[in-house]
């Protein structure tokens, strides 16, 4: 049985003093594959340190997260450009907006989605979304853009069946599912039951947001099958069927070949 984490920030500082040791748990539970998402330029290098040093399991992802956008907008955007057009990476991520933390440089915020998105269509990648208290910005710029280019992840998915339908109507997208779905009273749960596990990808976000029984310490992706056994109670499925079935979902998605 094999499980993909499609969204998990290995070379986090959180993970310094056992990194290999997290990452041999991970394996050991059938999580083969790991999609870093990138932050911004001080993230880079930790992410191709783990890339060279897993080369088969860690895939690497170029992007500027919104919650790093600030003054120096220019200088981050133009290093993700750099990056983009000289190495191999295998989405545009992660990047959104994040309104819960500073809402002082949501313009910024918006200029440097639109401009992922625009290099994402550009090199056939997917992109993957970050939304924090902005879904409505968020929707309201992806139906500006939506094409058949359009492609993603909508990462770390906690809105409404009739949010996750409008995502799922764009060209081709998944739902990061994580954690918040093994949360009593996230309400989540009830949202998927009522989707296609086609439409799905589990994701851990680690260090944030570990699923229950670990909730409110660190997380990690050994986790991811904490979610997977979540989603097999959900759609009354065996555990082989789900991870089946998302990791299939992730290799499509990120047009990864086997």
């Amino acid at each position: 049985m094999e499980m993909i984490d499609t969204h998990t920030h290995l070379y986090s500082e959180q993970f310094d003093e056992d990194r290999d040791a997290m990452i041999q748990r991970a394996l050991n539970e059938g999580v083969k594959r790991f999609f870093l998402p990138n932050i911004d330029s001080n993230s880079i290098e930790g992410m191709k340190d783990l890339v060279a040093k897993y080369p088969n399991n860690c895939y690497p992802m170029m992007g500027l997260h919104p919650c790093s956008v600030g003054e120096n907008i220019e200088q981050e955007l133009a290093l993700v450009e750099k990056e983009l057009a000289s190495n191999k990476y295998i989405a545009v991520g992660e990047i959104g907006i994040d309104l819960y933390w500073d809402q002082s440089f949501q313009h910024e915020q918006e200029v440097a989605f639109k401009k992922q998105i625009e290099w994402a269509k550009k090199l056939e990648l997917p992109i993957v979304i970050h939304c924090r208290k902005a879904f409505d910005e968020i929707l309201t710029i992806l139906d500006e853009v939506n094409d058949e280019q359009l492609s993603g992840v909508f990462h770390c998915f906690t809105g409404s069946l009739e949010q996750a339908n409008h995502i799922l109507n764009y060209g081709d997208f998944k739902l990061g599912i994580g954690g918040v779905v093994t949360f009593k009273n996230s309400g989540l749960d009830k949202v998927v039951e009522q989707l296609n596990l086609k439409d799905l990808v589990l994701e851990t976000d680690a260090p944030y947001i570990a699923p229950v029984p670990f909730r409110g310490k660190r997380n990690e992706s050994a986790y991811v099958s904490r979610v997977a056994e979540k989603l097999a109670e959900i759609f009354q499925l065996p555990l082989t069927k789900i991870a089946q079935q998302t990791t299939a979902n992730a290799l499509e998605i990120f047009k990864i070949n086997e």
